[in-house]
Formats: structure tokens, sequence, C-alpha cells
């Protein structure tokens, strides 16, 4: 309550602030950035949002997407680095740790301004002045909402702030079909399409906006890069950058792809394999028992949560999948059997 208090003083009067959130920002990211934006302007209050980069087009329809800033174009760069240097206030959303959000780690580290991490992934690095988090929440959007209500003013919360808050929720409980979508989920959205989100409306905007070529690239992923290992209770696709050129794929075009892996019957764990210009991106999912987390935390410079979590690689995209194969088999007993991973 003590720092709640010292958080409230902060943004007594008006303020410099600026948001931002992770690199490849999904809904949850985007919407929890976006919804605290228009409500911090109704407070008075001046807001910058900016991401590292960029983020997938079925996003665009959320209130504020036109004046968010992407650090990784020049213009823009600029301009989000003057509106930094000038914040009073900065948050930090939807990660724990500032490599999260590459170059701009580091300068938010040297700010000199009052620094907010709102978040719900597990294992938070110490940079914040005030921390709004839990591993409980299933989505920072949900934190978000809390912390609004918590401050008095669940008055200002409009269609376009429950809309952008609502998506985040939507889209990290799996369409509420995860083990994250807890009691008090389902009370939040309750209250946040009581004010004024449209369920059908964002669903069909996140869900059902594919372009020709994203669509060819699911059903090419299907029918020729997924590999199923029934032995190991393990499935998972392997994206090239050569498929990803001929489907000419966009930014969120992969998004989703792993949960196709993990839904066949008797998969316990499913992965991703992208091959990106910076090394092999990897997506991990996983049935409720199995902490993924820990298994790319220890293995692949990875973590997130138990059962949605991702890493990387610097081999070659067959060499990370023949560790990746090697480990799981390693692994058998510590994964599907406890929920424990030890690195050896």
């Amino acid at each position: 309550m003590e720092a709640l208090a010292t958080f409230q003083r902060e943004l007594s009067s008006p303020k410099k602030i600026f948001i931002t959130t992770h690199v490849k920002p999904d809904a949850d990211a985007l919407g929890s950035s976006l919804g605290l934006a228009n409500y911090l302007l109704k407070k008075g209050h001046e807001v910058t949002v900016v991401t590292p980069s960029d983020y997938p087009s079925f996003l665009y329809w959320m209130q504020g997407n036109d004046w968010v800033l992407d650090f990784s174009k020049d213009g823009d760069k600029e301009l989000a680095t003057e509106k930094l240097n000038e914040a009073d206030v900065i948050f930090c959303l939807d990660f724990s740790v500032l490599n999260r959000v590459n170059e701009l780690g580091e300068m938010i580290r040297k700010s000199k301004a009052f620094i907010v991490n709102i978040d719900h992934h597990q294992d938070p690095e110490d940079f914040a002045d005030f921390r709004f988090w839990s591993t409980k929440a299933a989505a920072t959007c949900e934190l978000v909402y809390e912390l609004i209500v918590k401050l008095g003013d669940k008055n200002l919360i409009d269609a376009g702030i429950a809309s952008c808050l609502y998506a985040g929720i939507m889209t990290d409980t799996g369409g509420f079909r995860h083990p994250n979508t807890t009691k008090n989920v389902h009370l939040v959205v309750a209250e946040l399409i009581d004010l004024g989100a449209d369920p059908s409306q964002i669903s069909n905007l996140i869900y059902d906006s594919n372009s020709v070529n994203r669509l060819k690239f699911i059903g090419f992923a299907i029918t020729r890069r997924l590999v199923v290992r029934e032995d190991i209770h393990t499935a998972y696709f392997v994206i090239s950058k050569k498929d990803l050129k001929k489907y000419q794929s966009q930014t969120g075009d992969t998004e989703g792809l792993v949960n196709y892996a993990l839904s066949l019957d008797g998969i316990k764990l499913a992965a991703l394999f992208s091959e990106r210009e910076d090394g092999i991106k990897i997506s991990f999912r996983s049935s409720p028992e199995v902490a993924v987390n820990k298994f790319a935390a220890s293995y692949f410079e990875g973590g997130g949560h138990k059962n949605a979590a991702g890493g990387k690689s610097m081999l070659s995209l067959k060499e990370t999948v023949e560790v990746f194969e090697r480990l799981v088999e390693k692994c058998q007993e510590q994964l599907f059997q406890t929920e424990g991973i030890s690195a050896e």
C-alpha cells in the first residue's frame, strides 16, 4: 500500500510519460500499453507509446495505434529517444527483464525517471521503482484493469480502453481455453464487456483477418513442416527463411501456429522453430503438467510462463532441432512426470 501511495503521488500532477513493451508485441503487450495510455491521457498526462519493433497488422484497430512509435524505424527512433530522455515516468509493460526491449533496455536502466513495471511473468529483474506484478494474472491487461480500479478510476474506462484490455486477456488465455483462465479472468472480462468491449468484434478483428498468403502458409506448414514424435509426446514445426520468403510472411503470420502441434492427441510438448536473420526463434507450448518455461530457460536462453514460453538458438536450424530432440529424449521423466527441469 505504501508503494501504491508513492506511485499515486508521482502521477498526482501532469507528467511526461513514456510507455514501452517487449519486442514483437502481441495483443497483451500492445493492448496493455494502449489501454493504459488512453487512461493516462484522460488524467491529463502527456503520453508516448513506443514499441521496440513492428507488430502484427491485426492489432492496428486498437485505439491509439496511429501514434505508436516503432523504435526500429529511423524516424521514429529519434523522436522516441527524445521522448524517453524527457520522460518523468516510464512504464514497462508485459516484460520482466530489460533485455526484452533490446536497445531501449539500457536506455531505461540509465534513466532518472520514475520507472513502473506492470507484468505477469516469472523472475522479474529489479529495475523498477514501483512494480505491479503477479504471476497469478493471466495477462498484463488484467493487471492494468485492476490497477486503474485500485486508483479509483474505473469510471474513466471507455469502450476503446476496455477493448484493448479485453483483447490482451482473450489472447493470453488462448480464447479462455488455457489453464490460466481463472474466476478472476471471467469477472474482469465481464466488467470490460459491461464497459463497452465487444467480444465478437474483437475476436473477429484478431482471429479472422487472415491474408491469403497466411492461410496458404499455415496449410503448407501443417502438411509439409510438421514433425510428430509420438514416442516422446512431442510435435514441432520447422520453418526456414526460405519458407517465410515463399509465402511473403509478415509479422504475426506465425502467431498461433505452434498451438496446432499441441492440439494433437497424446502430445504434451510442442515447439515452433523459425529461422530468422538473427538466429533461430523458438516458441514452446505444453500441456498443463509440463513446465516448459524451465526447459526453455535451462537449454534455450529463454523463459516465460509454465505452459507458454520462448527461447532462441544461434545454431543452424537443423542443429537446433537435433539438440531439441536429444534434450526431450533425455529429459522425458523430468518433463512429463514432474514440474522440474534441471540443467546438467
